[in-house]
């Protein structure tokens, strides 16, 4: 049984000329070839594999970060085609209704590529802020599957994970306001918006939890991950007046990125399973020892999932 991680699907903007994302059309051919190669396992069957520990034969479509692009081009393509998909949602948009760091980071990369960012946070930016810069798992483990240029990578392991989370908030605020300017109107184009989600799960997607603002889980106390993880459900519940089923996915994704205090509170929560990012099958032991950590591959490791050529200097 193979889960499938997308994140971006849309097509090309001439305001956006460095952004990276898997084009629409392609998004269109991979499940084609899905459907050929594997078949899709049913939402029925994929929950019963919980209760007999046994993986279904076929493919799980999963979709991160409450995007507009999901509503947009995702889900009127699963309705077609009598699919189902599970999407994961931040829920600090809505209360705050700013961008997440993680997403200001990646369209002021698609708006002025990595060249420019590094040079900008290299003017901001101070050795005492990039407080987990040694951490060996940060250095070595994020970005490997991506084939981002050098600058792209650098802007975002420095914002993603070697920044004190204060120190990036103010250095994210200023670049946001100086180089993205309203947004306001980007969140609201940006995200999900709350009825575009209940719409979703009446339609039988699966709408779960991807914490409260997409920190670094491994990077917080036990005490400030209980709050990203309560927080995000207990706003999902309101929202959808009711989830189908407690489920969880890591930000970012990797075993750098949580620990086995982030399992523990899922399963404290009665979350019935969460999503790692790690290459490879879900086996029964997963599903019988480690449902909070289920591996997930990246749609990029399959055909037609790879991100189209972009603008470089």
């Amino acid at each position: 049984m193979k889960a499938i991680m997308y994140h971006y699907i849309r097509e090309h903007s001439k305001e956006y000329p460095y952004f990276r994302f898997l084009h629409a059309d392609d998004f269109k051919q991979q499940l084609d070839f899905f459907e050929k190669e594997f078949g899709f396992v049913s939402k029925e069957d994929f929950i019963t594999c919980f209760k007999t520990g046994t993986p279904a034969k076929g493919v799980i479509l999963t979709f991160d970060d409450g995007l507009k692009d999901h509503y947009q081009y995702v889900f009127p393509e699963l309705q077609k085609r009598n699919l189902w998909g599970i999407f994961y949602v931040c829920s600090a948009p809505y209360q705050t209704k700013k961008l997440l760091g993680v997403h200001a980071t990646h369209l002021l990369l698609g708006k002025y590529g990595g060249k420019k960012i590094v040079e900008a946070l290299e003017e901001m930016i101070t050795e005492d802020m990039l407080i987990d810069k040694k951490r060996i798992a940060f250095q070595k483990n994020t970005y490997i599957t991506q084939t981002n240029d050098a600058y792209t990578t650098e802007a975002k392991k420095i914002l993603n994970y070697y920044i004190s989370y204060e120190a990036r908030e103010k250095v994210l605020q200023s670049l946001v306001k100086d180089l993205l300017l309203d947004e306001e109107k980007i969140v609201n184009d940006f995200y999900l918006s709350l009825d575009e989600i209940k719409t979703m799960q009446t339609a039988g997607m699966i709408i779960g939890s991807h914490s409260a603002d997409h920190p670094v889980m491994s990077k917080l106390s036990f005490q400030e991950q209980e709050i990203q993880i309560e927080n995000s459900f207990s706003f999902l519940e309101k929202t959808t007046n009711g989830l189908a089923y407690k489920t969880f996915c890591y930000p970012y994704g990797g075993f750098h990125s949580f620990t086995v205090e982030t399992e523990t509170i899922l399963q404290q929560n009665d979350c019935l399973f969460s999503f790692n990012v790690e290459s490879r099958d879900i086996i029964s032991d997963d599903l019988l020892h480690r449902k909070q950590a289920l591996p997930r591959y990246d749609c990029n490791m399959f055909a037609h999932g790879k991100v189209r050529d972009i603008v470089t200097i």
